[in-house]
């Protein structure tokens, strides 16, 4: 063999352990940043908080009629449109009366016919009347000629009986006439009748304010056979309004007559409008299981920028706290990735008894109430209770936590050390705006302010990750 052969072959020894040696340090570079985990934190700040209760309703007048027809036909002409301003006893509609002043004068005729057999019956009774009296007298001078034997018995009989009769036939001449003033009387109601059909046929405003709604056109029938056809819908007044917020069961608790609201709408999305409450209704609206009461919310609109039907966006303030410590919502559900074992170690260490809370956000029964912006994750508080010794609550957690607040429950929060390491620390929690919490007492351990509290973490080897798009930004191993 050459010495120039054994070079070479030396050179590509040295080479090969070279490539072996740098792909050991890789492995184990890799190998160790597969361990790294990273978190995710945010900074406990001080500042002012308020609770909200936000519920969507729709804009509607105060007083708002609906103007109907109550006797059928064909428009014959409108004197009000859309957008109309109205005062009351102002014709906005007429209807054909042909039929109807038909009917008045076919009763107004019945009525005279009925007026001239009551003077025909008073005719009759006059005359019935003087029968009576003539007969009458003849009964009396053929009774005295009977008491002289001048005529016989039969005779004072049949001028007794003429008598008789013709005192009859005067009683009954007397209740012709009462029938017949009794037809007039009925002949009267139906030309009251017919007339108020004819004047039904001009259609007036029953109160000032602004045509909202018109539902007819010229030329168009109406039927008001089974009931009142709507010809237009008139609002009183659009200068006060109203909003009809449904707001869920489990807020009505907290609102109060004379609360303070604002809202917004879509036609105005930078403008905000202030109203109050005026009252809670207690009817129940239920849809698909999901229980809403109406809160009435009374409002000036004084420019007449809002109108009746508009989506209202309405924000009740119901809490509010200031200068507090405030914390992230998903701060409250983060659990850290460890065993139950060692969460219960770091509980110990630093004095946290982990019967009343667990790894997130929990009361004292155990059931999650984690509410933060997404409302969902409640569920991974629980669990964290349950890795920790807690109560099992999970399921009403998950279902209540969208809407409860966190107030006076008992959480843990994680707070990222200079070092790396993990602290817990258990705080009794206060009002929320669905954002963050504010924090009413520390119970074990130290917050102070611009703490980092870890609100999610990730780590390479596991794959796993409890971040959250409400948390901080990514501080990978340190704050």
């Amino acid at each position: 063999m050459k010495l120039t052969d054994i070079k070479l072959n030396g050179k590509r020894w040295l080479i090969l352990i070279a490539v072996v040696l740098v792909v050991v340090v890789l492995a184990a570079f890799m190998l160790n940043r597969g361990d790294t985990t990273q978190y995710f934190t945010s900074p406990v700040e001080r500042g002012d908080l308020r609770q909200v209760v936000e519920a969507t309703g729709t804009i509607n007048a105060v007083t708002s009629v609906q103007v109907g027809s109550q006797v059928s036909g064909t428009i014959a002409s409108l004197f009000a449109d859309f957008n109309s301003r109205v005062k009351k006893g102002q014709v906005i509609a007429k209807l054909d009366p042909s039929i109807y002043q038909g009917t008045l004068l076919q009763a107004q005729a019945d009525l005279q016919n009925a007026r001239a057999m009551v003077v025909s019956a008073k005719a009759n009774a006059a005359k019935a009347h003087a029968t009576a009296l003539q007969a009458a007298s003849q009964y009396q001078r053929s009774k005295q000629l009977a008491a002289q034997g001048v005529i016989s018995e039969q005779q004072l009989e049949v001028d007794k009986a003429s008598a008789d009769t013709a005192a009859a036939a005067a009683d009954a001449a007397d209740s012709d006439i009462g029938q017949a003033q009794a037809q007039v009387a009925q002949r009267q109601a139906a030309v009251a009748v017919a007339q108020t059909n004819v004047n039904h046929t001009i259609i007036t405003s029953p109160i000032d304010g602004t045509v909202v709604s018109r539902n007819v056109d010229v030329g168009q029938t109406v039927a008001a056979s089974l009931q009142a056809p709507t010809l237009f819908v008139i609002a009183q007044d659009l200068t006060k309004m109203q909003v009809y917020a449904k707001t869920d069961e489990s807020d009505v608790g907290q609102i109060k007559a004379g609360q303070r609201v604002t809202f917004k709408v879509d036609a105005f999305p930078q403008d905000q409008f202030d109203g109050h409450v005026d009252e809670v209704r207690m009817n129940a609206t239920t849809v698909q299981n999901v229980v809403t009461y109406d809160t009435i919310v009374d409002f000036d609109n004084p420019d007449l920028k809002l109108f009746p039907g508009m989506t209202a966006y309405v924000t009740i303030p119901v809490a509010s706290a200031h200068n507090v410590l405030k914390v992230a919502n998903s701060a409250l559900r983060y659990k850290p990735d460890l065993t139950a074992d060692e969460i219960q170690k770091l509980y110990a260490k630093y004095g946290i008894q982990s019967g009343r809370s667990g790894g997130g956000h929990a009361n004292s029964s155990g059931a999650g109430a984690g509410t933060g912006g997404n409302g969902g994750a409640s569920g991974t508080a629980a669990q964290a209770n349950a890795s920790a010794g807690g109560a099992a609550g999970a399921g009403n957690g998950q279902a209540r936590g969208q809407k409860k607040s966190q107030a006076n429950d008992v959480a843990v929060v994680w707070e990222l050390r200079p070092d790396k390491t993990l602290q817990p620390v258990q705080i009794q929690t206060g009002i929320t705006d669905h954002t963050t919490t504010a924090v009413a007492q520390v119970l074990q351990g130290d917050l102070p302010e611009n703490a980092q509290l870890v609100t999610g973490s990730s780590s390479k080897r596991t794959s796993s990750s409890t971040s959250s798009p409400l948390g901080g930004t990514p501080r990978p191993g340190g704050r």
